[in-house]
């Protein structure tokens, strides 16, 4: 075993601990997975499915019919501008970020598997993106080259997802469960069948708090079971899981020391003019990672906490579309309630998110979908009182709520409008704006996605310097469907900083992100 003490991740020091022997394990765990998978598939199907009539000896006789084996694959590239707060050619630099996956299933009557596989590839990574103190890493750039031991480029081959699925079981044939390494999107338990309500839950609900952080080069799964009963207009859905390690370490090969338990109930109803949905979750998660822990104590009392985090998290989200003679209008109320014990503070906090939209029909060939709404978490107001009220994220996916990605939703406010034009059918152009503030001028300034090595926390702090203003954040992005298999992404955003960045960056408060992305799948 090696140990050695140097920046990884979103964390300014780390202690690495390199276990092949674990590493193997994990390893030999999937290879026997993906073997048992292939053992299924010299199964004759009916051994899963239904006993053949008594007396009909044609059709016992007759063995079923087997689903092909269906291959699908896809290839990501993303060219990766930063230019981040502060002065010097440090804070400027691309990158490449590629990532190539194949699919391999087939799903019969009761029975079906997956295996993926995953290729990240980076490249050009930023050598000297990293300064010292409140400045720290100089975007995600920094955090890639930091995660992957130091190197500016890195590669790695990896299962991605590997499960077996058993599915439309019971007598209503409306339960199904997945085993193995898996991708999971909180908010995709159940898509609405409105296309208003479909939209607003794929760009405005999904992976707020637990997601796959697709958008990473690397990504996150999930290694364990995965429960769902489909009624025609609700879903319940039940996992429990650990993570994966990737998201910015090419190497998503092997687990965490942290689980969580995630329970949804999802219910639809309305009609197509007048839609609604609603859904109730619970969530669990404990991390008994031996690491420090990023909050507002001083670092003396943070080393020498080392007990483990367990939060349970209560809440959902409520989404409501009217058709109406100017055009369709929505709402959305979504919030997270949570409580547990954060090492040896007790843990209290919340979250809560309010938007509304409208679509108005006065300009048909541009589909504009105009929206505005207002967050806020809680943040930790006295780092010495034995209570840690800074609303956790857990693991979402942040970006599509920080498409700059520079925040998250750790004591944070953040007051957005934003429009979205719809030209063509093949082209999607959405503008946002955002007021960012701290919620507590005595927290930190948060940013991070999860857990994604054992070693780093996941979030890095950053001191608000007793200020609450963060940045105006504007930006662009354009999407288009070039053909069927390949689509083309541009974003550009900028960010005016204000108060807290202008302390710990006074050379230079004002920050730029954009990139060029091209996804070909097959």
């Amino acid at each position: 075993m090696v140990s050695d003490e140097r920046p990884c991740g979103l964390s300014v020091t780390c202690t690495r601990r390199q276990t092949p022997m674990r590493r193997y394990r994990t390893v030999q765990k999937l290879l026997l997975t993906l073997a048992a998978l292939i053992a299924f598939l010299l199964l004759p199907t009916d051994s899963f499915g239904q006993a053949a009539p008594p007396g009909d000896a044609t059709t016992a006789a007759e063995p079923a019919k087997k689903s092909p084996v269906e291959i699908h694959g896809s290839i990501r590239t993303r060219l990766e501008m930063w230019d981040w707060f502060g002065h010097g050619p440090e804070s400027r630099y691309a990158f490449s970020g590629n990532i190539l996956k194949l699919n391999f299933r087939q799903t019969n009557k009761h029975v079906g598997w997956m295996a993926e596989l995953a290729a990240p590839t980076l490249l050009g990574l930023p050598e000297d993106a990293q300064q010292p103190g409140a400045r720290g890493q100089l975007g995600l750039g920094a955090t890639y080259y930091a995660a992957n031991g130091r190197t500016r480029n890195a590669s790695m081959l990896f299962a991605k997802q590997a499960y077996l699925h058993l599915h439309h079981l019971g007598a209503s044939e409306r339960h199904g469960i997945r085993i193995g390494r898996f991708d999971f999107i909180d908010g995709t338990e159940m898509m609405p069948k409105n296309a208003t309500l479909a939209g607003l839950k794929r760009t405005r609900v999904l992976q707020r708090i637990l997601g796959s952080f697709a958008w990473t080069h690397v990504g996150r799964s999930f290694d364990g079971a995965y429960y769902t009963y489909d009624a025609p207009n609700a879903n319940v859905t039940l996992i429990g899981a650990t993570p994966t390690r990737g998201v910015f370490q090419t190497d998503g090969w092997g687990w965490n020391q942290v689980a969580f338990g995630y329970g949804a109930y999802t219910r639809q109803y309305g009609t197509s003019a007048k839609a609604s949905e609603l859904r109730l979750l619970s969530m669990y998660y404990t991390d008994w990672r031996n690491v420090l822990k990023t909050d507002n104590r001083p670092l003396a009392d943070r080393s020498a906490d080392r007990e483990r985090i367990q939060i349970g998290s209560y809440g959902g989200h409520f989404l409501h579309a009217r058709e109406t003679a100017a055009g369709t209008v929505d709402f959305l109320l979504w919030g997270i309630a949570q409580s547990g014990s954060w090492g040896r503070q007790s843990h209290l906090a919340g979250a809560i998110s309010v938007e509304s939209g409208w679509q108005p029909k006065g300009l048909p060939a541009l589909k504009p979908w105009l929206r505005g709404g207002y967050f806020r978490s809680t943040g930790d107001n006295n780092p010495t009182d034995g209570k840690h009220t800074s609303f956790f994220q857990l693991m979402p996916t942040p970006r599509p709520y920080a498409r700059f990605p520079f925040f998250d939703w750790i004591n944070s406010e953040d007051i957005m409008a934003g429009v979205v034009l719809r030209p063509h059918t093949r082209v999607n152009i959405s503008s946002e704006a955002h007021v960012l503030n701290l919620s507590s001028r005595n927290d930190l300034w948060y940013l991070g996605g999860g857990v994604f090595q054992p070693w780093t926390f996941g979030y890095v702090g950053r001191p608000s310097s007793g200020q609450r203003g963060l940045a105006n954040l504007y930006d662009m992005s354009v999407d288009v469907r070039v053909s069927k298999g390949l689509a083309m992404n541009f974003y550009y955003g900028r960010a005016q900083g204000r108060g807290v960045t202008r302390a710990i960056y006074p050379d230079n408060k004002n920050a730029q992100f954009g990139y060029i992305e091209a996804t070909y799948t097959f």
